[in-house]
């Protein structure tokens, strides 16, 4: 079948809906329970939809700084390299109402896509989650948060040094009391805002694990066991931003407080309190 000229292809919702059950069964086949195969899938929807915004929005805001003649625009990704959209009819867009009206349509088109991304996060991890100072409502960290944040952690982790001999179940407990600073769209978010810290202070931390993690002279028990655990990275970015929080966190897990002294005195990049 010959489909040189029926344009963009897209796929109707049954295909997509197809799609999402084949996963789900296949989840569920590998051990993988429904609920958890539904967060993960909502999540990386929500993350489309997010990814969508962002693109249309960039559209927007390239049309906003365009010159009023229709030169650039969403073919020519804002650089002016797509072809020309000429007004209705031909002609010249004189008074700039042409050109107004597209950027207009792409901001409605944008500011939709926003709303839909926010709803589709906010169905993922469960209605009415909110974030912020008002957000106090940190319900039990379920068992996909967890794993996320384990998958999060460690290509950090390994950039910097080699897994030690430290039990993993310590590196569960402590990330437990990471995400228990958080509310539920925080949590789902987190990755990103720890690739972020971690690319503030990648010296500091190559210089923190050279000393204090596993291959140096510091035995793996004490003070500055945390250090051999991936966690550790979490923890230094949650000391960074809500030391309050994590403590309390800390303390409620019966936690060593003397980990989270190791690495303050280790110097912890942004460490607070």
């Amino acid at each position: 079948m010959n489909t040189a000229g029926e344009g963009r292809q897209h796929l109707d919702t049954i295909s997509v809906l197809t799609a999402k059950r084949t996963l789900l069964k296949l989840l569920e086949r590998a051990g993988v329970h429904s609920a958890d195969a539904e967060e993960l899938i909502g999540l990386v929807e929500a993350g489309v939809l997010a990814l969508a915004h962002h693109e249309i929005a960039g559209v927007a805001a390239s049309l906003a700084a365009a010159p009023p003649d229709g030169t650039s625009g969403p073919e020519g990704a804002g650089d002016g390299s797509g072809p020309r959209a000429e007004p209705r009819g031909g002609g010249e867009d004189e008074d700039g109402s042409y050109a107004a009206g597209r950027r207009d349509g792409a901001r409605t088109v944008a500011d939709a896509l926003g709303a839909l991304a926010d709803r589709a996060l906010r169905e993922a991890v469960g209605a009415g989650a909110g974030e912020g100072p008002a957000d106090d409502e940190r319900p039990p960290v379920g068992r996909m948060e967890l794993e996320r944040a384990k998958v999060a952690v460690l290509p950090h982790y390994l950039t910097f040094t080699e897994l030690s001999d430290l039990d993993p179940e310590v590196s569960e407990q402590v990330l437990t009391a990471v995400l228990g600073t958080m509310g539920p769209r925080q949590r789902a978010a987190y990755a990103g805002r720890l690739a972020g810290y971690v690319e503030d202070h990648r010296a500091e931390l190559e210089r923190l694990f050279a000393a204090y993690g596993p291959g140096s002279p510091i035995a793996i028990h004490g003070r500055y066991s945390l250090l051999h655990s991936p966690a550790s990275v979490a923890v230094m970015e949650r000391l960074a931003t809500v030391p309050a929080a994590l403590r309390k966190e800390w303390d409620a897990a019966e936690l060593p407080p003397a980990w989270l002294d190791g690495l303050t005195t280790a110097g912890a990049p942004g460490a607070r309190g």
